[in-house]
């Protein structure tokens, strides 16, 4: 793995339950990040996939510290910035950037383009007009938008040109990491390739770091070096692409493999289509023991009262007794 970036070790999110109007007191936490250790090396791509409620947007939000952590740490460049406070981020507000699930909502539809590009700018460096204008005009050009896109408005654009331009902005301040939080999941899939494509390019000529946020897993194999299943908050398997995506060992990740739809109708019938039981379990009342084992065809006795912890087996890491078994992987040392 190359130099570290960034990292979450052992971080936890809970949102606090209140009842009563005049004294308000907590009677219950919805745990939407359990217990999550996670690293991003400098020019990596990282997947982060599972199913909506798994916490995977609240992972990026507290990685990027716009969300505050109920436990654990998060260190960035080397540096512990888990309890910086506002004045002590914007040193490193720069540095990290994000490109958000739906161009539309991102954009200021009373900004045109250009100021919205510009804004990140403004805020973190000193620029005359001229260098103003000339460092937007480029960054647009980057993500293949001519100068005249500048003086557009959002509802002027498509999704695909938006989302450019969520894009351009986020590269304003040259960061270092990029959190894409579902950036094509809103657009048309003739348009998605594109997206991914542009954001393969500047990865290379930048020298970025991705968290790629998803559940398009195709995607997640084109674009990511390793990835990280979450469910119900915790990750349940995580190694490289060729590990996880190609062998997956964890039942959630094959069941999630499983559900990707294949367009040759011989090797869909072949493989056969798993449907998942039920719905992912609300993290308000997580259930005991393995948080999967309500849902999991292959559950023991013991995956009701015993949660498992996630450990290595070589480079993949697996939080499934039953899988590592059947599978006689051997643990890391």
């Amino acid at each position: 793995m190359p130099e570290v970036l960034a990292q979450l070790t052992d971080v936890q999110v809970h949102f606090p339950v209140h009842s009563g109007l005049l004294l308000p007191r907590e009677v219950a936490r919805v745990r939407a990040v359990d217990g999550v250790s996670l690293a991003i090396g400098k020019g990596e791509v990282l997947g982060l996939v599972g199913e909506s409620g798994s916490g995977k947007s609240t992972l990026g939000r507290a990685l990027l510290r716009l969300q505050d952590v109920t436990a654990g740490r998060v260190h960035f460049a080397g540096a512990d910035i888990t309890h910086w406070h506002r004045r002590q981020l914007q040193a490193v507000r720069r540095r990290m950037t994000v490109v958000f699930q739906d161009p539309e909502a991102s954009c200021n539809p009373r900004m045109r383009i250009g100021d919205a590009v510009a804004e990140p700018l403004r805020v973190h460096e000193r620029l005359t007009a001229a260098e103003l204008q000339h460092k937007v005009l480029a960054l647009l050009e980057q993500v293949g938008l001519d100068a005249s896109y500048a003086l557009r408005w959002p509802h002027e654009l498509s999704g695909g040109q938006r989302q450019r331009v969520g894009i351009a902005r986020a590269l304003a301040t040259d960061p270092e990491l990029v959190v894409l939080d579902e950036p094509i999941s809103a657009l048309d899939v003739s348009i998605q390739a594109q997206v991914l494509n542009l954001l393969e390019d500047l990865r290379r000529q930048r020298g970025l770091s991705y968290l790629f946020i998803g559940h398009d897993l195709g995607a997640v194999a084109h674009l990511c070096d390793r990835v990280a299943v979450l469910y119900l908050g915790r990750v349940v398997e995580a190694g490289s692409v060729a590990d996880v995506i190609a062998a997956p060992q964890h039942p959630y990740t094959q069941a999630l493999l499983r559900s990707v739809p294949l367009h040759d109708p011989v090797a869909a019938r072949a493989r056969g289509l798993q449907v998942l039981d039920g719905e992912i379990p609300s993290p308000l009342h997580p259930p005991p023991g393995c948080a999967f084992h309500p849902r999991c065809r292959r559950a023991l006795p013991a995956c009701q009262q015993n949660r498992p912890e996630l450990l290595a087996f070589g480079t993949r890491q697996l939080a499934c007794p039953v899988a590592t078994q059947d599978a006689q992987l051997p643990i890391a040392s």
